[in-house]
């Protein structure tokens, strides 16, 4: 098959939409298949591009065997709402060019979030006439009113009226979990037309990590119990959580428990700033690290917070940081509600706290500290559990026979 697949995010992008697209395109690649990925330059989450990149009209570009199309973008911060919109918009107007330019697929993907990049899908499939498989990571604008980014009541109606055409015209819809699943029924869209296929994990680049010891003495973290966080401290995240635990940690005279926060995002600079003036230094802010490094600050870790606030909206997520920790076998500390924390339970893989509930993120690092090895065994677990059952192998595999379904005979 000859596969367009737009999204906003790409390699080497490490957040979940990124890594997503990337460990599926590239699998697909190997099996023969043609992959066209159209994107931007990656900037996340700053704003800035990364070294190497420029913010172009048009740059081309291969990775792993994934002809990448990079397109200009209004560039912005993951932070406000005007500067985002104008990133999203201008994202849709130039991905639609450069689809339609493209050689002509077989079929066309749309990842969500972010929205825009959705509407971008359904345009070149129309005007290519192709069939177009909608990719929901997301519920819009439901998740935007979530983390308060956005109240104006007249455009959010719009949205919701664009968020239901969008649904309609998709050939098929993939979700990343049931419970989204469940949301999108809920909005009409028949259970029939609805696939799930959930995030993943390459098991493979997480082995070999090494023993974390050269993260730890970059950072200062000696010998202490390291709960860490590792993704994007944004408005969702509820992250203050954090600022509150260590407060009481340093009330108790606890020093032998660090938590490292490794990522950017709208909200890192201002629970930096807090920490910083209340002297919580047992809150290292290790800022965002290469995609690559990531197994070896894993590996420097004793816990891995997984943590998002307690809107109804993410009992549907299950993060990718769970299966992230999962094959590193570190046992999860998880903040998070709904089908995570059924996961999480099921596997034995972690401890479940209330979501922005400081008292019992708490208990559970000290537990954790304290018994090593119970630490040990739920990491096993969620490595025997999780890792092996949500391999990107499998998950690319499952995704593709899903595609060959929508073309003709002699493309599949």
């Amino acid at each position: 098959m000859r596969i367009l697949y737009l999204s906003h995010y790409f390699h080497p992008e490490g957040n979940a939409p990124a890594k997503r697209v990337y460990e599926m395109c590239r699998r697909w690649v190997r099996s023969g298949h043609a992959v066209t990925v159209i994107t931007c330059a990656p900037n996340v989450p700053s704003g800035v591009v990364y070294d190497g990149y420029r913010n172009t009209w048009l740059r081309r570009e291969t990775v792993e065997g994934i002809e990448t199309i990079r397109v200009w973008t209004y560039l912005a911060a993951n932070k406000g709402t005007a500067r985002r919109i104008l990133n999203y918009v201008s994202y849709m107007v130039f991905a639609v060019i450069a689809g339609l330019r493209a050689e002509r697929p077989d079929l066309v993907i749309a990842t969500t979030p972010q929205f825009f990049c959705g509407w971008a899908g359904v345009w070149v499939s129309r005007l290519r006439r192709l069939p177009f498989i909608l990719e929901i990571r997301d519920i819009w604008p439901e998740s935007i009113v979530a983390v308060g980014a956005l109240g104006n009541r007249l455009l959010l109606r719009l949205l919701e009226h664009w968020e239901r055409s969008m649904y309609r015209a998709a050939t098929r819809i993939v979700t990343v979990g049931e419970g989204y699943q469940q949301q999108l029924e809920a909005r009409g869209v028949p259970s029939e037309r609805i696939d799930v296929v959930p995030n993943g994990v390459d098991r493979k680049a997480f082995a070999g990590a090494g023993d974390g010891s050269q993260v730890r003495a970059e950072f200062g973290l000696g010998d202490a119990f390291v709960v860490s966080y590792v993704g994007t401290i944004g408005m969702g995240s509820g992250l203050d959580v954090v600022l509150r635990a260590a407060r009481r940690l340093a009330a108790e005279g606890r020093r032998d428990i660090v938590f490292l926060l490794v990522g950017d995002g709208a909200v890192r600079e201002d629970l930096e700033r807090q920490a910083r003036a209340e002297g919580l230094e047992r809150v290292v802010f290790a800022g965002r690290q290469e995609k690559a490094r990531i197994p070896a600050i894993l590996a420097a870790t004793d816990a891995c917070l997984v943590h998002l606030t307690g809107q109804d909206l993410f009992c549907s997520v299950l993060p990718s940081k769970i299966f992230e920790s999962a094959a590193m076998a570190k046992p999860i500390i998880l903040g998070v509600r709904g089908f995570a924390a059924d996961l999480v339970e099921r596997a034995e893989a972690g401890i479940c706290i209330e979501p922005e509930n400081e008292t019992e993120l708490v208990e559970a690092a000290c537990r954790l500290a304290g018994d090593r090895a119970l630490a040990r065994k739920l990491g096993e677990s969620g490595r025997e559990r999780i890792a092996a059952r949500y391999d990107y192998d499998d998950l690319a595999a499952g995704y593709l026979a899903i595609l060959r379904a929508r073309v003709p005979a002699e493309a599949a």
